[in-house]
C-alpha cells in the first residue's frame, strides 16, 4: 500500500513538472532526467529602426547527472539592413553547463537553484558588413531558480556577461510566471500561459533595454512542445541608433530520453 502511495505521489509530482512546462525566453532550473537529452529549436525574428535579423538557434543539452548538465547552441543568423541586401551564416556558437546547487521537493511542487555558465566563441563572420558575429569570446556566469507548483510556475534567472577585446560586459536578468490552463491528466496535454520580463543592462557605455514577452506553449505529448512568444521594449534608454521595435519567437522542443 505504502508503495502504491509512492508511486501515485511520483508520477503526480511528474506531470505537475511537465505540464508546467519550461519558460520560453527565462532560463529553466528543470533537467531533463538522468541521462536524458533534447533538442530546442526556434526561430526569432527582431525588428529594429534600421535592421531586421532572424536567428534560428540550435540548442542541445544533455544530463551527464541529474544534478549535472552540459550542452551546446548553434545559432545561424540573417542579417538585412534597410535598402542593403542580406548576410547570413553560423553565428557564435556556445557551450554551457548547469549544475543543480539547491532541491526541495514537495507534492507536485518543488524550488530548485541552478549554477549557470557559458561560453561563447567568436566563430561568425565578421568580415562582411553587416556582420553576422560578434568578433569576441563572452564568458557568461549566473545563478538560475523556480518556484514550480501544479498551478504556477514562477522563474527567474541573472548573471554577469564578460566580454574580451574590451567590449563593454553586460549585466542579464529575466522572470517568467507560468500558468497552466487545462486541468493535468495523463496521457500529457497542456496549454500554457507566460507573462515574461527580459532585461540587459550595459555597463559602457551604460544602456539599459527592458522588454515585456507574453507567450503561449502547446504540450501535446510527453516528448514534444511548441511555443510562441512577443517581445516589446518598455525601456530603452541611451539607446540612440538601432532602437528593437519589436520580436516574435516561434520555436519546438523534443526531448529523446
Amino acid at each position: 500500500m505504502n508503495k502504491l502511495i509512492l508511486i501515485s505521489l511520483l508520477v503526480g509530482y511528474s506531470m505537475a513538472l511537465f505540464a508546467q512546462g519550461p519558460p520560453i525566453t527565462t532560463e529553466t532550473p528543470i533537467m531533463l532526467g538522468l541521462d536524458g537529452s533534447g533538442i530546442r529549436t526556434f526561430g526569432k525574428y527582431i525588428s529594429k529602426k534600421n535592421t531586421n535579423i532572424y536567428v534560428q538557434p540550435i540548442g542541445i543539452p544533455y544530463n551527464i547527472t541529474p544534478k549535472f548538465q552540459v550542452g551546446g547552441t548553434f545559432p545561424f543568423k540573417f542579417v538585412t539592413p534597410n535598402g542593403a541586401e542580406t548576410t547570413g551564416g553560423l553565428s557564435d556558437i556556445a557551450i554551457f553547463t548547469k549544475y543543480q546547487l539547491y532541491k526541495k521537493d514537495g507534492t507536485a511542487k518543488t524550488f530548485r537553484v541552478l549554477a549557470h555558465i557559458k561560453q561563447s566563441f567568436p566563430t561568425g563572420k565578421t568580415s562582411s558588413l553587416p556582420m553576422i558575429g560578434s568578433g569576441i569570446y563572452q564568458t557568461y556566469v549566473g545563478l538560475i531558480i523556480g518556484k514550480i507548483s501544479s498551478v504556477i510556475g514562477i522563474y527567474g534567472d541573472f548573471g554577469y556577461n564578460i566580454t574580451s577585446n574590451n567590449a563593454s560586459d553586460n549585466f542579464l536578468y529575466n522572470f517568467s510566471i507560468g500558468v497552466p490552463l487545462l486541468p493535468q491528466k495523463y496521457p500529457q496535454r497542456q496549454i500554457n500561459t507566460f507573462l515574461e520580463f527580459n532585461g540587459n543592462y550595459l555597463i559602457a557605455p551604460k544602456e539599459h533595454t527592458f522588454l515585456i514577452s507574453p507567450g503561449l506553449q502547446f504540450i501535446p505529448g510527453r516528448r514534444i512542445l511548441f511555443e510562441t512568444s512577443f517581445q516589446v521594449p518598455i525601456v530603452q534608454n541611451n539607446i540612440t541608433t538601432n532602437k528593437i521595435n519589436y520580436m516574435i519567437l516561434l520555436g519546438t522542443r523534443f526531448l529523446f530520453n
